[in-house]
């Protein structure tokens, strides 16, 4: 871990009583782990900072101080620390110019990954900004190595965060988007107009705004430019996720005349809309209508919808609706038999009945 990290600059000095008594004493007290290393670093940030400016911090101080933080680190770590504080150090190793680098980071990860503290390493990614790691294991996998399983898990982690954060500047952007799009329609070629209700497409579908997003399609197909069906289904999906009945039932309209195939994906779009809001009766009628149709569910929707309705059986109507999905994915033989079971407290009673049609 010691080369893990960059020293922030090289500076040498003759006069190694001018760091003055203190300096070193904090030093020798981050040695000995005894008080908290915010606490010691933050004592000596002034000092410090005036030594590095007059030119007065030699080579193996600094590397000595690389030693100490990298030890306390691993302490840290050891005894099952918080991640923030982990985290917290790091940032404090800035004050004494040492800048952690992404192996170092790699090293932490892999320090939590040893101890089978699987949770606190993908923690310690979201409380930091490791886009490296993504970068770090595409290469990795590029170039005929293959990294650790947790790597993927790591660089996943890492992305999802960054598309988070994309996702709520792009909502605080919108204002900006919507101005621009206005100024272009009206001073622009209307030939352009369609480019522009596709550009306000993708930023509806990319922020979750169902309403707004399908809107844009609309104007597209009127500006001659034609949404791709999968546009369409992505809107769907959104549209279903807040349960948008109106939104929903336009954009169902136009698979009347479309093949089977095309179909099939529509409604899996729906209905993976649904349970991602939470709709889970709805995503049920859903399975049901694409059975009706002969259009066979996948088997992960099938099951996903049923683990849904389970965990909310007690809900009004849920029963019934986990009774009928379970007797209609039978007959199309996507599960095999289901067995209830219902407790009658009054009479301390287990009923067990095989559900089958």
């Amino acid at each position: 871990m010691l080369r893990s990290v960059e020293l922030e600059q090289y500076l040498t000095s003759d006069e190694e009583e001018e760091k003055g008594e203190g300096y070193f004493q904090a030093i020798e007290e981050l040695e000995r782990m005894v008080r908290e290393p915010s606490d010691i670093l933050g004592d000596m940030n002034d000092r410090f900072e005036w030594l590095k400016k007059e030119n007065k911090v030699d080579i193996e101080t600094m590397e000595l101080m690389v030693s100490i933080m990298c030890s306390w680190v691993k302490k840290l770590i050891e005894d099952e620390a918080d991640v923030g504080d982990v985290v917290d150090l790091l940032v404090d190793m800035d004050c004494v110019g040492l800048k952690p680098d992404f192996s170092m980071v790699d090293k932490v990860i892999s320090m939590y990954w040893e101890i089978e503290k699987k949770e606190e390493a993908v923690l310690f990614v979201k409380n930091g900004d490791y886009m490296d790691a993504v970068h770090l294991v595409i290469d990795l996998k590029e170039s005929g190595l293959n990294p650790e399983i947790y790597s993927y898990l790591i660089a996943m982690t890492a992305l999802v965060k960054e598309l988070n954060g994309f996702a709520k500047a792009l909502r605080k952007s919108s204002c900006r988007w919507i101005r621009l799009s206005n100024w272009a329609i009206k001073e622009g070629n209307p030939s352009l107009h369609g480019s522009v209700h596709e550009r306000l497409l993708a930023m509806y579908i990319c922020t979750g705004r169902g309403l707004e997003a399908e809107r844009q399609l609309w104007e597209m197909k009127l500006a001659g430019k034609e949404a791709s069906g999968d546009l369409y289904d992505i809107v769907l999906a959104i549209c279903a996720s807040q349960r948008e009945t109106s939104s929903i039932s336009r954009l169902l309209s136009r698979i009347e005349v479309s093949s089977c195939q095309r179909r099939r994906k529509t409604f899996s779009w729906l209905l993976r809309g649904y349970v991602k809001g939470g709709h889970i009766v709805n995503a049920a009628e859903t399975v049901i209508k694409m059975l009706d149709l002969r259009l066979s569910p996948e088997h992960l929707d099938g099951v996903a919808v049923l683990q849904e309705l389970r965990k909310r059986i007690q809900r009004p109507g849920n029963l019934e609706a986990y009774i009928n999905l379970c007797k209609r994915l039978y007959d199309a033989s996507l599960i095999g038999p289901c067995l209830l079971y219902l407790y009658i407290k009054k009479y301390k009673l287990w009923v067990v009945k095989m559900v089958l049609n």
